[in-house]
């Protein structure tokens, strides 16, 4: 089959690899048609994680049904799925809780836990952006989807990852109805954020990035774009909430946060938040950090640490939330509300590409290039190839 394999950093080709295939019973297989590059394959992309050359991307993944081993008993041939990037086993003490982006069994690494496909340090699973995808325990990773399914393939494909992921950062955040909400970062995961907001019924949805092409994104959706480059977003958003701050905010840029000027600041969003949000209010942190970044420019950020502003925050009584969502846990009702119309994540979607224009996408997202907000690749499409 085809994939984009990792050849190091910022390489990466569409080259035959391997055929999934069935190894257990619980297994199901997939035929990709939709597979989304997301934010966090960059962190692999441009080297700043132990990502072996020779692996493949791919964790936000939706296609057909193609074979189930013969433990399967839910799923079957030619079902329309969508995979949470969540490997997970659903019977372990951290499934059993719901918290299955934090698998004990699909781990193989004791002292660690959780899985994904095509992920550094998160077990040894192939990627989905290729043409075929191996799911283990397929009956629990599997959410089914209606007759709508490929007609609709770039708003399902969302529930993969990004839209339970803003989801969740609105849920640690503890948005109700009637909040005033800010959003640190306007990628793919803070744009579903602000939508995420919206449906919980937030009055006021602040956005801060500083790419144009995103921050009308977040404006299309009812959101106040805030531009860290031209304002001071902390005291824009205290304008906004007459002097108080916002009552929650969500952390969706992670330890590659960095300044209008291009230099890194891992601690800038994190920090940004305590003092933008409200005495004894909440921030959902799902950006991603790191326990090591050899990569970064400070001594502090090399060792996945921060100098955070704790002093403020302790003395504002705020509380914090944070890691990886737990895909299954929001995916079905999210599935609902976009099948009834009610939600169309879809909305951030640029480019829509064969897999083996991904070269290529890869180059322009990892530049965030104006207008490349979102690229979904499809195997299937007319010209995909090596």
């Amino acid at each position: 089959m085809k994939a984009v394999v990792y050849e190091g950093p910022g390489q990466v080709r569409v080259k035959e690899v391997s055929d999934a295939r069935i190894e257990r019973p619980t297994d199901v297989l997939v035929r990709v048609t939709s597979a989304n590059i997301c934010g966090s394959d960059l962190h692999m992309y441009e080297g700043r994680t132990d990502f072996e050359p020779g692996r493949w991307f791919g964790h936000e993944n939706l296609g057909q049904v193609v074979e189930v081993g013969d433990g399967v008993d839910k799923v079957r041939v030619d079902d329309w799925v969508v995979l949470p990037f969540n490997i997970s086993c659903g019977h372990c003490k951290n499934c059993e809780r719901q918290l299955t982006n934090y698998c004990l069994t699909a781990q193989p690494e004791p002292n660690l836990a959780g899985a994904a496909y095509g992920f550094a340090d998160m077990g040894p699973y192939g990627g989905g952006q290729a043409e075929l995808l191996r799911v283990p325990w397929g009956d629990f990773n599997c959410l089914r989807l209606g007759a709508d399914a490929e007609e609709r393939q770039t708003d399902y494909v969302m529930l993969a990852d990004i839209f339970p992921t803003g989801y969740h950062a609105t849920e640690l955040a503890g948005v109700q109805p009637g909040d005033q909400t800010v959003i640190y970062g306007a990628g793919p995961v803070g744009l579903m954020a602000a939508l995420s907001a919206t449906i919980r019924g937030a009055s006021k949805v602040m956005v801060v990035d500083r790419h144009p092409d995103r921050l009308r994104l977040a404006e299309s959706i009812g959101a106040i774009a805030i531009d860290d480059s031209k304002v001071d977003p902390v005291q824009a958003v205290l304008d906004e909430t007459m002097g108080l701050g916002a009552d929650n905010g969500c952390e969706c840029v992670g330890y590659q946060a960095h300044e209008p000027d291009g230099q890194e600041q891992p601690n800038l969003t994190m920090n940004r938040l305590v003092a933008s949000v409200r005495f004894t209010g909440k921030i959902g942190n799902v950006g991603v950090f790191v326990p090591q970044d050899p990569g970064a420019n400070d001594e502090l950020a090399k060792q996945g640490k921060l100098a955070f502003d704790y002093g403020m925050f302790w003395f504002k009584g705020q509380h914090i939330g944070s890691g990886q969502a737990p895909v299954k846990k929001y995916n079905r009702q999210l599935r609902d509300l976009i099948a009834a119309g009610k939600a169309e994540p879809s909305f951030i979607v640029s480019h829509e590409l064969p897999l083996d224009q991904a070269p290529e996408a890869y180059e322009h997202f990892d530049k965030r290039d104006d207008g490349w907000t979102k690229v979904v690749l499809h195997p299937t499409m007319a010209g995909a190839g090596a």
